[in-house]
């Protein structure tokens, strides 16, 4: 029996898509040499818990429609999981690939061993890495479903040592693991490291699933913590923003390489995906949302996944327009570039879904899914 969908889930999904571009757009602003560091900080710092959340919704999606004590089909599961993700991935891939082939005569990408670091570590285009993690956590699925059930048993010390687990391993391999082996290939395995290894998600992939099998419980201790969660993602982000200023102010760091020091997976990072996913739950699955709010967050969050795969894109030839204009990225045109990006991936998107009507085969391949007329995409 499908369980009812929870909004929660869509609205944090649309939120982590606007938190994606924002932390994009940061990126395109550094072009600015006088870049507004306030700005910087809010597209950049704030919205650090929005790769990771994503890794908490789809297990918790997965652990909604596939409870613990029902049966679990591994094979129909992958069948299912590839043509979600595999394929659309390949198929981006491709057209990234052939689009920066187009644009620069470059064919180096192609040839071997190149083209296989390309395919095997997302390296087509900056957002895609993220689709490779999640396919290995899909291909560990009968192991995550075995902790999970060690877990539920006693959640709280379990997670609370898992959580330190995962700031020991994301500050050795964030900071102090480097790729200077005498192995080519491990040199290669460790350097893109951070666009397959699935250890620096893992806590927040289990706390996914965990939260999806207590969800009653859950869902009971946010409404009675309200004040904790609250103050936690408050302290936790205040944490972030004075460690980047500290770095800005009183070391010779630019926006930049603060950004690259203060990201989700340094101690603070992952404290504050932890502060962050309890609070925007909170707020969203307890709190009534006004409608407009919430139409535009559930549409966002609908249309997120190829909002996900086609945004670079958008962004790629709104940052030529403004380089053959020689508009350089201010405040207030970042602020524009950034809402143009918004809607103009949200445009593209609905015009796959639509196409996806009238060409099923091609809405397979480029979002992984066959749709219908009033459709709900399925989460990944």
């Amino acid at each position: 029996m499908t369980k009812l969908r929870i909004p929660a889930l869509d609205y944090i999904r649309g939120l982590s898509m606007l938190g994606v571009i924002g932390i994009h757009t940061g990126a395109y602003s550094l072009t600015n040499p006088n870049v507004n560091i306030h700005l910087f900080a809010l597209l950049e710092i704030f919205t650090r818990f929005s790769v990771p959340i994503f890794f908490f919704v789809s297990s918790f999606g997965l652990f909604w429609q596939q409870p613990l004590n029902g049966k679990f089909d591994y094979l129909d599961f992958m069948r299912r999981r590839f043509r979600v993700v595999l394929l659309p991935y390949l198929m981006w891939s491709i057209l990234y690939m052939v689009h920066y082939t187009w644009v620069t005569t470059d064919m180096s990408i192609w040839e071997k061993p190149l083209v296989f670091e390309y395919f095997a570590f997302g390296l087509a285009s900056y957002q895609l890495y993220f689709l490779v993690i999640l396919m290995w956590f899909y291909l560990l699925m009968p192991l995550w479903r075995l902790i999970v059930r060690r877990i539920v048993n006693s959640p709280v010390p379990i997670m609370s040592v898992l959580l330190i687990l995962q700031i020991v391993v994301n500050y050795y391999s964030s900071y102090l693991l480097q790729a200077n082996f005498e192995n080519r290939y491990l040199n290669i395995a460790i350097q893109h490291r951070m666009s397959y290894l699935i250890v620096h998600y893992v806590f927040i992939f289990i706390l996914g699933a965990v939260c999806a099998v207590m969800y009653p419980q859950f869902a009971e201790a946010l409404r009675r913590c309200q004040r904790s969660v609250w103050a936690f993602f408050t302290v936790s982000l205040a944490g972030m923003l004075a460690y980047y200023y500290f770095l800005l102010y009183f070391t010779s760091h630019g926006p930049e390489s603060a950004v690259n020091i203060v990201h989700q997976l340094s101690p603070i990072g992952v404290i504050y995906t932890l502060a962050a996913t309890l609070f925007w739950f909170r707020l969203f699955n307890t709190n009534a949302m006004p409608s407009g709010l919430s139409a535009f967050l559930s549409c966002l969050g609908k249309y997120s996944y190829p909002v996900y795969l086609v945004h670079p894109l958008v962004m790629y030839y709104l940052a030529g327009f403004l380089q053959l204009h020689h508009l350089p990225m201010t405040v207030a045109i970042t602020v524009v570039f950034y809402v143009i990006t918004v809607c103009a991936s949200i445009a593209i998107a609905m015009a796959i879904r639509n196409l996806g009507l009238f060409v099923p085969f091609l809405n397979l391949l480029l979002t992984g899914s066959v749709y219908k007329r009033n459709d709900i995409k399925p989460n990944i």
